[in-house]
């Protein structure tokens, strides 16, 4: 009786998915990417909730049917977060592929499964169907361990792998059918462009954000997106028994991004307040919140793994639009634009550190077993910060043998030079466009 109730909801399922589920509107997202017709690894899309990995695979399904890959009855789509599956597990995929069989005439050539860390026992799943080697497999996950770690070690040699943020400057100014140019960003047209970017670094890349039409309306989903990651990302999936940890520990992030985090003084901070919490919870509970996507927390450089892993961590919120949930924008401006540079260096798949010595440098970026760029981030150069932003930028350079850096800035653009140092002055919403013409 319970597998007949089983492959009755699996029908119910494949039909609505055949019948009803038309693919939506969509804002084609700036990713490379194989086409799945060509997929020999399963395809892992790998990102924060709500940043689009669904609608991305919508896209991909679409190319397959505007290109005549294939039909709707080549493509099985499954949702392991619809609640009608709870209990389903590795052992019922047999039963799902036969329901689809029985309802399409074939078994589908396609996988689609979408937060695929729902399904018990997954990996050994996408494992033996893909030995099967009679399957395109495409899944979706909203935790980093979901690539860093499981499927690494579960999967080895049998993926590949996008990481899906919340959408890009690029893909924002698609959204807004702003076009650009390198002579546009020259001309007046200019003035289109930074009034997008004004937008995008106070809201943020989340689709729905964007879209939103109120300020109050994007506060919510912003903080509803905080509470998902709170309860269901984190609570719920880490079984946490010090909540009040987290809890201070997921609003410290939404005070001081963009700057050094100490566990040991947030330890102190806790016990100085009655909270109990140890460096290891603390150090645990950071872990999580970067395999939820909620932070990003780059190491201080060094050329010794040990020491960067023992140095506190700089950290950034994923998306800027968190920082909405804290201060008001105008007491943070410098410390977002550095954290949407953070994002985007995080987007590119850059290898970031901050580096501190006798000054500090925002961004050191390494290319195999060396660094090769230093970036500076602050709001603009004045005669009030100059020293100490070029400063960092020149005690960087000098001791990791570079010979020119960046300095990132809201609006200034010009050349510098600093000890012999080559110092490009450049607008963040330029840097964000510049490897696109």
């Amino acid at each position: 009786m319970v597998n007949r109730i089983k492959r009755d909801v699996l029908l119910t399922i494949i039909a609505e998915w055949l019948e009803e589920g038309d693919i939506p509107q969509l804002i084609l997202r700036n990713q490379s990417y194989k086409e799945p017709i060509t997929l020999k690894r399963i395809l892992a899309i790998v990102g924060p909730r709500r940043a689009g990995k669904t609608y991305f695979m919508y896209q991909l399904i679409q190319s397959l049917l505007e290109n005549g890959h294939c039909s709707k009855e080549d493509i099985l789509f499954v949702d392991f977060e619809d609640y009608r599956l709870g209990g389903f597990t590795g052992d019922n995929m047999d039963e799902l592929l036969a329901a689809f069989h029985q309802l399409a005439g074939r078994y589908p050539h396609f996988l689609f499964f979408d937060e695929v860390r729902h399904l018990q026992g997954w990996n050994r799943v996408l494992r033996t169907l893909h030995n099967r080697s009679r399957f395109k497999i495409i899944i979706s996950g909203s935790n980093s361990q979901l690539l860093d770690r499981e499927i690494a070690t579960e999967l080895r040699g049998r993926y590949q792998d996008i990481t899906m943020l919340p959408f890009s400057f690029l893909e924002y100014l698609g959204y807004r059918d702003i076009s650009f140019t390198p002579v546009s960003l020259r001309t007046a047209a200019r003035g289109n462009i930074v009034a997008a970017f004004d937008e995008y670094i106070r809201h943020g890349g989340f689709p729905e954000v964007v879209m939103a039409r109120s300020a109050a309306e994007r506060r919510k989903l912003l903080q509803s997106y905080f509470k998902t990651i709170f309860y269901r990302d984190i609570l719920e999936r880490y079984n946490i028994k010090a909540r009040h940890v987290l809890d201070a520990l997921m609003n410290e992030v939404l005070e001081s991004y963009s700057g050094i985090f100490s566990i040991t003084r947030f330890e102190k901070r806790l016990k100085q307040g009655g909270l109990p919490g140890s460096k290891r919870t603390i150090s645990n509970y950071l872990y999580y919140l970067q395999d939820a996507f909620f932070v990003i927390a780059n190491d201080k450089f060094s050329y010794s793994p040990r020491r960067r892993i023992m140095n506190p961590k700089k950290v950034y919120l994923t998306d800027t639009g968190f920082a909405a949930l804290g201060r008001p924008f105008a007491e943070n401006r410098g410390r977002i634009l550095e954290n949407l540079v953070a994002i985007e260096l995080f987007r590119r798949g850059m290898e970031a550190y901050y580096f501190k010595n006798r000054h500090e440098c925002d961004f050191i970026i390494k290319q195999g077993p060396r660094p090769t760029h230093a970036i500076q981030v602050c709001w603009d150069l004045t005669d009030r910060n100059e020293k100490r932003e070029v400063a960092g930028l020149v005690d960087a350079c000098g001791l990791l043998n570079l010979t020119s850096g960046t300095i990132l800035t809201y609006a200034q653009d010009e050349k510098r030079e600093k000890n012999g140092l080559k110092i490009s002055v450049l607008p963040v919403y330029k840097w964000l466009l510049e490897e696109y013409y």
